[in-house]
């Protein structure tokens, strides 16, 4: 399939008793272990914070998970600790299959700037080199799935969009953390309104065996 497959943060501390976990997160798993041969193009992005990193209510003494703060002139929602580097919660889950993966790309390394994207920095003040090593594989489509579909999902496929990609997301594949309800339905509807096309994975699927 022409294109490339981004997997977004599929780390074992956003899946079910891990760190920060998201509802249900385990199931995508198996999801994007079946698409992954559909591409010949597969990344993969991790959260990679130092342990003092400024996103974390840990490192603000007072503060609570879900709270608010600026940071380094942006507002920032404070989590609870996760995916420290080197930490068995930042490592890819053990179910995924790793094989098929070219490349990963580690963002929130910069203690004083969350990055939800897997593109850029929250800011927009460094990149990760993502969009040109896409570029570099001739890729003109991206697909995405991963955790959470609120938050890394979202401002990763509206970087995409804005990096001139054809951006789809297998819906089946994400799953969101709805801090407030209704945040996945409203992402959904701002990835929907930047051009971000719904796909399935039997949809994908399908498409394959007419190609055959």
């Amino acid at each position: 399939m022409n294109g490339a497959l981004i997997l977004v943060d599929l780390q074992n501390d956003f899946l079910p008793g891990g760190a920060l976990e998201v509802p249900d997160g385990d199931q995508v798993i198996p999801v994007a272990n079946r698409v992954q041969p559909l591409f010949e193009v597969v990344v993969a992005s991790q959260d990679w914070h130092p342990a003092d990193h400024g996103s974390f209510a840990a490192s603000h003494p007072g503060k609570q998970p879900g709270e608010q703060i600026e940071i380094a002139g942006l507002t920032q929602i404070l989590w609870a600790t996760h995916c420290v580097q080197d930490s068995e919660g930042a490592r890819l889950a053990s179910g995924l299959e790793t094989s098929r993966i070219d490349r990963i790309f580690y963002k929130g390394s910069d203690p004083q700037i969350d990055s939800y994207s897997c593109f850029y920095d929250n800011g927009h003040r460094r990149a990760t080199g993502l969009g040109d090593y896409l570029r570099e594989q001739r890729a003109t489509e991206v697909y995405l799935l991963g955790l959470a579909t609120d938050y890394c999902v979202k401002f990763s496929a509206l970087d995409a969009v804005a990096e001139g990609f054809a951006v789809h997301l297998i819906l089946d594949g994400c799953r969101g953390i709805d801090l407030e309800t209704g945040d996945v339905d409203r992402a959904l509807d701002e990835m929907r309104e930047a051009g971000v096309t719904l796909k399935s994975s039997s949809d994908l699927l399908a498409e394959r065996a007419d190609t055959d």
